[in-house]
């Protein structure tokens, strides 16, 4: 269920409501009642889920939920006890059934820094918006015009800058978010619809622990259901982009210009060379280094050091690198005096 402190829960429909309203086809179970969505890994009795990919079968026939959308081809491999609803786009049906049972809180009423601070070490500077049920912790300090969502719980002795944006978030103690910094924004995550492209409802949340500092007009998305994570000590500099969904380990070190793609996940003390882009689902490992400018389309083991793009170890990349100068210069010539 996604967390009340972000997102409102709408009225429970049957199955057979919400595949009149998707443009679902009801295959099983359609007076079963559902309560809200949620993936296939992590879906519980009143919970709806969908089969986008044939990769996650075994996700499917594993799944605890009440009730599945899935495509005609796969309605055999849905588990006997669970609802089923067929439909063309099983995730654009889901992203539907999202819209009516999930709704975001949105910052309809501001409260005061006393209703919000833990005591009077707080500071909340000129022009700060703080929606209802923020919690901010001793010796922290708002700077001015930054906006905190509905929610959000700030730890002890943090810095924020101004003009930043925090929603959907739970912030650990001794966290600086720098100037204009943005927290959980929306994942970027669509679909394609017979009336074309639609987004994706994003229902999870960002968690920044203990200590992580995020520089000036980086962003971080909130998870598309389970949580955005970026560990204990972690530097971001400036204009970082991290996608929804990411777990990123403690102590890693991203230089500006960084781009992480959604449901990437890194070990403890990895780096990250500036303008260092990586590709969706890759797994990098503990102490290993990205360099500068690489492009990341594969998983790095532990411990290694990869450049270039696409990006592969560092020696390999170095012996072809020396590799193509050396043609190059073969096919050149000798330089005439």
């Amino acid at each position: 269920m996604p967390d009340p402190r972000f997102f409102k829960t709408l009225p429970s429909l049957t199955v057979a409501e919400l595949a009149d309203r998707i443009g679902g086809q009801v295959e099983r179970g359609g007076e079963r009642v559902i309560a809200s969505v949620a993936p296939l890994s992590s879906a519980d009795e009143g919970a709806i889920a969908f089969l986008g990919d044939r990769k996650f079968a075994a996700a499917l026939a594993a799944t605890k939920a009440g009730c599945v959308i899935v495509s005609a081809e796969a309605v055999s491999s849905a588990p006997a006890d669970a609802a089923v609803i067929v439909a063309r786009s099983p995730q654009a049906a889901w992203a539907q059934a999202s819209l009516l049972l999930h709704r975001p809180l949105t910052l309809d009423r501001a409260i005061t820094a006393a209703e919000a601070a833990e005591d009077d070490s707080v500071v909340v500077e000129p022009g700060a918006v703080l929606g209802e049920g923020v919690r901010i912790g001793r010796g922290s300090r708002i700077g001015a015009n930054t906006v905190i969502g509905q929610g959000v719980q700030i730890g002890r002795d943090c810095v924020i800058g101004s003009n930043v944006t925090v929603g959907f978030a739970l912030i650990g103690d001794r966290v600086k978010l720098y100037a204009g910094a943005r927290i959980g924004e929306a994942g970027f995550g669509a679909t394609g619809t017979a009336g074309g492209v639609m987004d994706i409802p994003q229902l999870g949340r960002v968690v920044l622990q203990d200590g992580v500092t995020v520089g000036a007009n980086s962003c971080i998305d909130r998870g598309a259901y389970d949580d955005t994570v970026i560990g204990e000590n972690t530097k971001i500099d400036n204009l970082v982009m991290i996608g929804h969904n990411c777990a990123i380990g403690r102590n890693n070190l991203m230089a500006a210009n960084t781009g992480i793609s959604g449901s990437v996940t890194s070990g403890d003390n990895v780096v990250f060379g500036g303008k260092a882009g990586i590709g969706d689902h890759i797994t990098i490992g503990e102490g290993a280094r990205v360099a500068a400018g690489a492009g990341v389309l594969a998983d790095i083991p532990a411990g290694e050091t990869w450049s270039g793009y696409p990006a592969r170890p560092i020696r390999q990349f170095l012996r072809e690198t020396v590799w193509l100068a050396k043609q190059a210069a073969s096919k050149m010539g000798p330089k005439e005096s």
